[in-house]
């Protein structure tokens, strides 16, 4: 990116120690950084890593068994060596989060009225009224008819789109430099993504705050993002700017994603599928972690780690065998 990064990650890595003793590499050598008002869509299928990326920023993976090492530089501080208060000072205010699913992650006791103020009043201050009055803004922000009622119902009174918008509308609340937004769209009908994803275009514009999109879903990456860095087995795999990754992929497992992908101008009895498994994590191979399930694997591939390497301004590929122009046309 030419724009200097709101938020830098070098060097990720992330160790899960279980209590039968064994390790989990979770996250392997991330680098990533996310300029002011841009969005980068963080890609994989479940458990690459997107999401305890994403809880590493936001320093809440557990203490007793994460352990994590590099460097997240976020608006002047190094996120993993920043002490705890400072953290929860950040958390919802410069630095917020919409969790993958708003049933759980909204409290049922509270009203969303209570749990929106309650974030206001941490970070803002002022009086319970002014907070109300900026909760109920936030709410018709977020296209929830009639706020003003709305404010008093109760988690399970609202519809799974309804729940999605009030997580927004909390992360909103304090006008965060960075939203980090996991799965927003999941479990939400076609109607509701559409209208969930319209939303954050709106909120972006609005606020020209920085937006990391965590999803599996590629068609939701292409309608709002910038730039995409696919991850798999804990690596960063490609990364590149978002219509040329569409385009000119250069990686095979992202040449798969986007191959298993249906299309209207294309009938197929049967889906594409990318075959075998994803390694196990506790003893991860030695070479190209996409090595065994890979259709242009050398055997230079299972030897040694291939490195993230730029082959064009803006797009790098982990793959000895890119650009892969000649091996996918």
């Amino acid at each position: 990116m030419s724009a200097s990064p709101l938020i830098e990650i070098k060097d990720l890595r992330i160790r899960f120690h279980g209590d039968d003793g064994r390790i989990t590499h979770a996250v392997d050598s991330v680098d990533l950084s996310v300029a002011n008002g841009a969005t980068l869509g963080l890609v994989g299928e479940s458990g690459c890593g997107k999401s305890v990326t994403s809880l590493a920023i936001m320093g809440l993976l557990p203490k007793q068994s994460a352990e994590i090492s590099g460097a997240i530089r976020f608006d002047g501080f190094d996120l993993l060596t920043t002490p705890d208060q400072t953290l929860r000072d950040l958390r919802g205010n410069r630095l917020a989060m919409i969790f993958q699913e708003p049933m759980t992650s909204l409290n049922p006791s509270f009203t969303i009225g209570d749990q929106i103020i309650e974030t206001i009043l941490r970070h803002r201050g002022g009086s319970r009224r002014s907070a109300r009055d900026r909760a109920i803004e936030l709410l018709r922000r977020v296209h929830i008819p009639s706020p003003e009622r709305r404010i008093d119902d109760y988690p399970h009174k609202l519809s799974g789109g309804m729940r999605q918008r009030v997580m927004i509308a909390m992360a909103l609340a304090c006008d965060p430099r960075l939203l980090i937004a996991d799965e927003p769209t999941t479990a939400l009908d076609v109607t509701l993504q559409a209208q969930i994803l319209e939303l954050m275009r709106e909120l972006k514009a609005a606020s020209g705050a920085a937006i990391i999109l965590i999803t599996h879903d590629l068609g939701v990456v292409a309608e709002v993002c910038d730039e995409v860095a696919v991850m798999y087995a804990g690596e960063i795999i490609e990364r590149a700017p978002v219509d040329e990754l569409f385009s000119a992929p250069q990686h095979p497992y992202t040449v798969g994603l986007l191959g298993s992908i249906p299309r209207l101008d294309h009938r197929a009895e049967q889906l594409a599928t990318i075959e075998g498994m994803v390694p196990n994590m506790a003893r991860p191979p030695g070479g190209c972690r996409f090595a065994a399930r890979c259709p242009f694997v050398l055997d230079a591939c299972t030897k040694v780690p291939p490195p993230l390497v730029e082959l064009s301004d803006g797009h790098l590929s982990r793959c000895i065998r890119a650009p892969l122009e000649l091996l996918v046309s």
